[in-house]
């Protein structure tokens, strides 16, 4: 089972996002209240609302969110910020870190909608989502390349993978589990809708993961093509491999990626754009990525394959590989901030 490579990472960099969520980061600041929709988020908030036609959407029910952390660098010291969400369509609760990149608190762009990315951890992926750790530099990386022209300014939300660290749920809705799938597909989406400006169309959202996130990253754009037009699955899983799946072959068949993959192809849409990332040293998982890519990788299936040089099964690996091409190429498929 290719998810527990991450286990050992994953356990360092939990300690690593304790120890930020307690107060270290690039501010001395003590932890403070963040709204990034509404009359308290600051002078860009207050745009006109958008005329008919309009990609925008506005923040519908904006909350407040607990600042946990900044990013330095080309982030321009924008916070990372923490809700507890009760997903009213899942019935499961658990933390969902966000983020906006600079450019969404730019007075020009008061009026605009951003692109959105899902990012998932590998491994458990609780109690935390170690795509906000700074070790690993996720949104620094993506505020650079917005910076270089290479990647769109893209709004990143990091809920927690799993409900517990016990059993891998695939990001699915398995029968009498936690409804993880209906969590990552709708609650979660309807979070950052509450809360961000954002585009009413499915071109502004991808969803990203890395292993076992990764799997559901695959399988969730495939699942969910009206919400999702790109996924960037990372050393990801193929099939399903929970254990909890056990007696209920027919609902994990339906969460399948080979499966959702041919009926996709047979009804001829909507298209995806699967942007898989691999170290070259994943011995184990290449091959199976390959033929993935091999079976399904045409008609509305698009697809792209970033080998990262003497990479391995690592968010750093991962990160790396979307600075070189990944992003472009996600970037050119997707809306970029649109009023």
């Amino acid at each position: 089972m290719r998810k527990a490579l991450f286990t050992p990472v994953v356990t360092l960099i939990t300690l690593t996002v304790l120890a930020a969520t307690a107060g270290c980061g690039s501010s001395d600041a003590p932890p403070s209240a963040v709204r990034f929709g509404g009359p308290k988020a600051g002078a860009a908030m207050h745009a006109p609302p958008p005329g008919k036609g309009s990609l925008a959407q506005l923040p519908t029910h904006p909350i407040t969110f607990q600042e946990t952390s900044r990013v330095g660098g080309a982030g321009e010291n924008t916070p990372i910020a923490l809700t507890t969400l009760h997903g009213p369509k899942s019935g499961f609760t658990g933390k969902v870190w966000v983020w906006a990149p600079p450019e969404y608190y730019k007075k020009e762009n008061a009026d605009k909608g951003f692109p959105v990315m899902e990012a998932l951890p590998g491994a458990y992926g609780y109690p935390v989502n170690y795509w906000i750790g700074s070790d690993l530099k996720l949104e620094e990386s993506l505020a650079q390349m917005s910076k270089a022209g290479t990647s769109l300014p893209f709004i990143v939300v990091m809920p927690v993978l799993n409900p517990n660290d016990k059993q891998y749920y695939d990001g699915s809705d398995i029968p009498g589990q936690p409804k993880i799938g209906t969590w990552l597909s709708k609650d979660v989406p309807d979070l950052v809708r509450q809360n961000f400006r954002t585009l009413k169309t499915r071109n502004g959202w991808a969803i990203m993961g890395s292993s076992s996130g990764g799997f559901a990253a695959l399988k969730n754009v495939l699942q969910n093509p009206d919400t999702f037009k790109v996924a960037i699955p990372n050393g990801p899983d193929i099939v399903p491999d929970s254990p909890l799946w056990k007696g209920h072959a027919k609902a994990e068949r339906e969460n399948n990626p080979e499966v959702l993959a041919r009926r996709l192809i047979a009804r001829g849409g909507p298209p995806v754009y699967l942007a898989f990332q691999d170290g070259s040293q994943e011995g184990t998982v290449l091959p199976k990525v390959r033929k993935f890519l091999a079976q399904y990788g045409h008609g509305p299936v698009k697809t792209r394959l970033q080998i990262v040089p003497g990479g391995t099964h690592s968010g750093q690996t991962y990160v790396q590989g979307l600075d070189e091409g990944t992003m472009q190429w996600v970037s050119a498929q997707m809306q970029g901030p649109s009023a």
